[in-house]
């Protein structure tokens, strides 16, 4: 069975990672209130960070439910996804969607860097 925790080493932590990964952004994944950066890592894991303003999302409860359940997809398809470092920036509108929608919205994006990577591995 797959290992599904989420780990420390799933995490960026330092602004360094961060930075990293908003220089050197080679895949892109976009939904409408949603931006996914990612970086290559070499390691044999994705990572993931947030960033989530409170000029996009005012309340705390709400961009933490938002965090929560990104989070959570993000451990359940960890295994599925490509070896990058990934960014989630939040935009305007996002706290409005209901858990179900953002839940959709998440694994659309999933499935989209998943075809992304794939196409840009194959071109290298």
């Amino acid at each position: 069975m797959a290992d599904l925790r989420y780990p420390r080493q799933l995490r960026l932590l330092t602004g360094g990672d961060f930075k990293r990964v908003f220089d050197n952004a080679s895949l892109k994944v976009s939904e409408q209130p949603l931006l996914i950066l990612t970086s290559p890592n070499g390691l044999d894991h994705p990572r993931i960070g947030f960033v989530i303003s409170k000029k996009n999302i005012r309340r705390a409860v709400k961009r933490n439910r938002v965090r929560r359940i990104i989070r959570e997809s993000f451990r359940l398809h960890q295994h599925q996804l490509p070896e990058v470092d990934m960014v989630i920036l939040a935009r305007r509108g996002l706290d409005t969607l209901d858990n179900p929608e953002l839940h959709r919205m998440i694994e659309r994006c999933w499935s989209r860097l998943i075809k992304k990577a794939q196409k840009a591995h194959k071109k290298s």
